[in-house]
């Protein structure tokens, strides 16, 4: 069901018109007193016990584990995407005669990590061009053949807000042997996933959009058959026993047996992850569809707007429910950006498209404002 405003639960004033989650979220503010909260404890380190360093980070990695459908045991906590990717694509063998699939104009964080595999095993980077008609999916799919090791992808293009159909993406993937790596920042929380009926190899999400977390947090999800991989970094806490703190100087060399062996450095962070387990369980109670549902009928009513009144280029294809990327026949100018931020109008540009991004804080004000303020500055 479409959920009412929700604009009580967030620090947004009502001068302000904030179009731009996909940059970045305002912090709920159950989520930002969690985080204050959590920040005090160090002021008291007395009273930080051993399992404080597990019980925090186990109860959020749990809550993320249901939001995509996986196990508490297939997450891992990290800092960012590219750590995220770093981490899996030392465990993913590439032959000089294969190739590595990516998008164009895809997030630079996954670009990078590809590049450097592919210049590291002198593999073929495929970068597939975007597709006129706006459909990543049947692109994607004829990029990969025989000679693909890897498919890198989100599932919301982060330019364009193009769906790709990850479940048939990972089918192909599967067919060839090729190991799927799934970038879903710009969609977890927004956009429903059940890992059981895509089953990626790895996912990665960064916490600080859909998520509503902070930022320098996210997400990275293994499946079972990648858990015996090699992490990033040698932390005390990602090996077997880290419990027993009695014991961390005896060195034991056998690392947690599930995805936790990937998580990242100093993973109980105090601060952060009450952040982000108090946003989870406040996506989780409003529920991924209805998020969806209600997000998708607020682009759709800006668009309808604008085309009305002939200020936005048609579309190619029909973008992700919580994302506008809008194009002008007259074109924009590069400091219309600006313009409408001095009027407490948010939004972003991306290339040669404007990207309007909204979350359940939006009222019909804003609505009002986005349009008034494009149609003064088109």
């Amino acid at each position: 069901m479409p959920i009412p405003c929700q604009r009580e639960l967030f620090d947004v004033s009502e001068d302000v018109a904030y179009f731009d989650c996909a940059k970045m979220s305002p912090l709920l503010k159950a989520a930002a007193e969690a985080g204050i909260s959590g920040l005090m404890r160090k002021a008291r380190p007395w009273e930080i016990k051993a399992e404080h360093f597990f019980d925090e980070s186990d109860r959020v990695r749990a809550l993320f584990a249901r939001l995509i459908g996986a196990a508490a045991d297939d997450v891992a906590i990290i800092p960012s995407v590219s750590f995220g990717m770093a981490t899996v694509l030392q465990n993913v063998t590439v032959a000089a005669s294969q190739s590595i699939v990516t998008l164009a104009e895809d997030f630079p964080s996954t670009v990078y990590a590809a590049r450097w595999l592919a210049s590291q095993a002198d593999a073929r980077l495929v970068k597939v061009a975007r597709p006129l008609d706006g459909d990543w999916t049947p692109a994607i799919l004829d990029a990969i053949d025989g000679s693909t090791a890897l498919v890198c992808t989100p599932n919301v293009h982060w330019v364009d807000g193009g769906v790709i159909d990850v479940q048939a993406v990972a089918r192909r993937c599967r067919s060839v042997g090729a190991v799927l790596v799934l970038d879903t920042t710009q969609s977890t929380g927004a956009l429903p996933i059940d890992i059981r009926e895509v089953d990626p190899d790895y996912l990665v999400a960064a916490s600080y959009k859909w998520l509503l977390g902070p930022y320098s947090l996210g997400f990275l999800y293994a499946a079972p058959r990648h858990q015996q991989g090699r992490p990033l970094e040698q932390g005390w806490i990602a090996r077997a026993g880290a419990r027993d703190f009695r014991t961390l100087m005896d060195y034991g060399e056998a690392l947690d047996p599930t995805a936790r062996r990937f998580d990242m450095g100093e993973r109980s962070n105090f601060a952060l992850l009450p952040v982000a387990g108090a946003a989870l369980e406040q996506i989780l109670d409003w529920g991924v569809a209805s998020i969806a549902e209600t997000l998708g009928s607020v682009t759709a009513a800006i668009f309808q707007r604008l085309e009305a009144e002939g200020l936005v280029s048609p579309q190619a294809a029909r973008p992700a429910p919580h994302y506008l990327s809008l194009r002008f026949p007259i074109g924009v100018g590069e400091d219309i950006e600006e313009r409408l931020a001095n009027e407490n109008v948010h939004v972003s540009l991306r290339g040669d498209r404007m990207r309007i991004t909204p979350h359940l804080y939006n009222n019909e004000a804003d609505m009002e404002r986005l349009i008034a303020g494009l149609r003064r500055h088109l």
